[in-house]
């Protein structure tokens, strides 16, 4: 029912930004909750950030906090991860997700995105 697409990605120095856009086909995209996930090789899969649907809530676990934030624009169909004081730990391949449940669990998230890398460098 979704289709998802992240860009955005790209090399940066450390302390660097990047804006992640994630543009989703659809009628019903303001339905979803909204996540962003990145693997870094070798490692699992691991969550970054989630916006409800309305836009009205927003969560985040203590590695990004205060470097990250999630955004929507339900009329354009767009989501956004705003990354700033990148480290080179935050290397990976970034995923926009879609769910129907409020979740920080890979498992809870329908719908994904092919995928963008991050490479911050030192």
């Amino acid at each position: 029912q979704v289709q998802l697409v992240e860009s955005g990605g790209g090399l940066v120095q450390a302390g660097g930004s990047l804006r992640l856009s994630c543009a989703a086909s659809g009628r019903l995209f303001s339905s979803y909750r909204l996540g962003w996930f990145r693997q870094a090789p070798g490692k699992e899969r691991e969550f970054v950030a989630v916006i409800s649907g309305s836009g009205g809530s927003k969560y985040y676990p203590d590695f990004v906090k205060g470097r990250f934030t999630i955004s929507r624009e339900n009329a354009q169909n767009m989501g956004y991860l705003q990354m700033n004081s990148l480290k080179p730990e935050d290397t990976a391949v970034y995923y926009c997700a879609a769910a129907t449940t409020w979740s920080t669990d890979v498992r809870s998230y329908e719908y994904w995105g092919q995928g963008t890398q991050v490479t911050v460098s030192s």
